[in-house]
């Protein structure tokens, strides 16, 4: 059974559309990279499953559970955005456990699983320090131990990456990967073609908003099928 199920998303924002008819299946323990072009309906998509943007049409669900009209804190799903979204004036324990605080989680259980997942992330050093005292690449990780400690059947990556500086990526992804091997069940938004070629169960690619392929990763990277995919791929793969 698809742990994660997205049937027919649409989404119009005036008069653009930014998604349409969007319908994927995600199993358990998979890992899928959501890739394409700048404006194709990507994050969008994403901030949808989440439960941050409502859909003109559509349905999602977790299992046989129908979470469409949920809020996000109801949908156990964790997103983990590009510029960190970390509270400025709280700590590394208090970033991390605030979403559990406000799930009324007793404390000595949410102290418990903050620890838990800083020290997954190798991050136990810096409870007692606030973002803006963090390096780019461990305030990204204090935001996956954020998501973590919620204990989400999913976890959603918009371009995780996109605002470290290079030295910094490589710790961020070594992260990714050790949660893909722990089979956590994943939807990337990334432009690390390398990365989403070595760890991607299947590529999920959209332009224009909506799936024009979705295939097992070595397919796509090989031999796309479709002309979009294919022009994408020899002007990313240039650089």
């Amino acid at each position: 059974m698809a742990s994660l199920k997205i049937q027919n998303l649409a989404k119009s924002f005036g008069t653009v559309r930014a998604i349409q008819d969007v319908t994927l299946d995600v199993q358990d323990g998979e890992f899928i990279s959501l890739l394409g072009p700048s404006g194709c309906g990507k994050t969008t998509t994403l901030r949808m499953v989440a439960g941050l943007e409502t859909g003109d049409s559509g349905k999602i669900f977790i299992g046989n559970k129908d979470v469409t009209n949920l809020p996000p804190r109801d949908r156990d799903i964790a997103m983990v955005f590009q510029d960190y979204a970390l509270y400025p004036h709280m700590n590394v324990m208090e970033n991390v456990g605030y979403p559990l605080k406000v799930r009324s989680i007793q404390r000595n259980e949410l102290e418990d699983r903050v620890r838990s997942v800083v020290r997954q992330l190798q991050i136990e050093s810096l409870l007692d320090r606030r973002p803006g005292q963090l390096s780019g690449g461990q305030q990204q990780r204090v935001a996956i131990a954020r998501a973590l400690a919620m204990d989400p059947i999913a976890m959603l990556f918009d371009e995780p990456t996109s605002a470290l500086d290079p030295e910094m990526i490589n710790e961020v992804l070594d992260v990714m990967v050790t949660l893909a091997k722990d089979g956590m069940t994943m939807i990337v938004v990334t432009h690390e073609m390398g990365f989403a070629r070595k760890v991607a169960n299947r590529v999920v690619f959209m332009d224009r908003g909506e799936i024009v392929e979705d295939a097992p990763t070595a397919d796509f990277f090989g031999k796309p099928r479709s002309e979009r995919a294919q022009l994408f791929l020899s002007k990313i793969l240039q650089h």
